[in-house]
This record gives C-alpha cells, structure tokens and sequence, in this order.
C-alpha cells in the first residue's frame, strides 16, 4: 500500500479560517499527521518529538490539545470507531427496498473513502496484534459491523442462521479484498458486482439499485 500524501496543516489550507495569535498548528494538525504515521509505518513511530517536528512547532505545543501520547492514541482510536464503525452500522440501516440496494449502502462505504478508510482499519488491526486493550475493541468492532450487517439481511426475510452467515461471508470478504491490497480499475471492479451481490445475497441483482450504484461509484472512482 503506497504511503499517503502529507496533510495539508490548517495553516496552509486557504479554504479554513487563518490562525490567530501564537497558534501554529490545530489538535486536527497533530491528529492528521498521527493517522499518517499510524499508517504508514505504525503506532511505535508516532513520537511526540518527531511529530513536531515534522510539524515545525516545539514539543510543547502538543500539551496545548492532549494530555500525553496515550491520549493521543486513544484519540486516533476514537476517530477510527467513529469513521469506519459508526459509518458502516448508519449504511447497513439505511431503508432499502431490496436486498441488493442494502448490499450496495454496505459497498458505498468502500468506494468512498471519506466513509471508510481501510488503511487506517488495517492500521489499527496491526496495533491490535501486540496490544490486547486494542484487540479488544478490534474485536467489538467487528462484533458491531457483523450485527450490523446481520441485521440488514433479516429485514429483507432472511432466516437467523443464513442471515448470520451471509453477513460473514460479505463483511470477510470485503476486508480480505482490502487486505490483499487487491488493484483493479472501477470499471473492472463495476463488472463483478452483479455476480457478486448474486453469490452473497442468493438472488439476482436489482437492476435499479445497481444503477443507483454504479453511478455513485464513478463518481468517487480514485
């Protein structure tokens, strides 16, 4: 997976209100540049003397918007509950008046990545395999997404036993297709989903939803 591009700091950013005062970087600066690491090369380098450095400001501006780094921490893994868990249970609960469309929410969270940030879940993942208190809520996570998705099938008619299972199979594979960092251009990728949402749901596709999807696709296409 290739690194991510630096964040543009809130100083920079033309579109947002200049700082005031002594102010030179925001907690959302010292948070964006947190994920990236987390990211890009994991939670044991997010230093804070590397980060403000990297940030041009001194070490003791960070203690302006957290307390010490576990704070910090905990802050990158309630971002991540809030981007990627939250965002995934609203999707599966929106109305759907087929089991595709509900398929097709559940997909809109990997095709726009403003809803879903698959580095930063798999980030997070990786931190969770030498610390338990993390594993723990990777745990939950996956726990909530599943009963979530759970959920959907059976509002559509589905029996508990098959409901639970179909969920498995969808939700598995959509982070295994994240996981194996899986390199397709969206009309290749747009071609299988009727195959797809057929294999997971057991009924053919409803061509209206997978309009409805195709359309939001292309249009968040990277």
């Amino acid at each position: 997976m290739s690194k991510r591009k630096p964040p543009t700091l809130v100083r920079d950013d033309p579109a947002r209100a200049p700082l005031v005062g002594n102010v030179k970087v925001t907690r959302e600066d010292w948070l964006n540049l947190a994920r990236n690491v987390l990211v890009d090369e994991g939670v044991g380098e997010i230093k804070i003397a590397i980060l403000a450095e990297k940030l041009g400001v001194s070490r003791s501006s960070f203690y302006w918007y957290f307390e010490n780094r576990r704070d910090l921490l905990e802050a990158l893994l309630q971002e991540w509950e809030a981007r990627n868990t939250k965002t995934l249970v609203s999707k599966c609960g929106q109305p759907s008046r087929t089991i595709s469309e509900g398929a097709c929410n559940f997909f809109r969270c990997f095709v726009d990545t403003s809803l879903f940030d698959h580095g930063l879940d798999f980030a997070v993942r990786e931190w969770a395999r030498r610390d338990v208190a993390v594993r723990a809520r990777i745990d939950l996570a996956d726990q909530t997404r599943l009963h979530a998705v759970t959920e959907m099938f059976l509002r559509h008619g589905y029996e508990a036993y098959d409901a639970e299972c179909r969920a498995r199979i969808l939700y598995y594979m959509q982070i295994g297709y994240h996981a194996l960092d899986v390199r397709e251009s969206m009309d290749v990728r747009f071609r299988r989903v009727a195959g797809y949402l057929n294999g997971f749901t057991g009924q053919d596709a409803d061509p209206e939803a997978l309009e409805e999807f195709r359309r939001f696709a292309m249009a968040h296409a990277t």
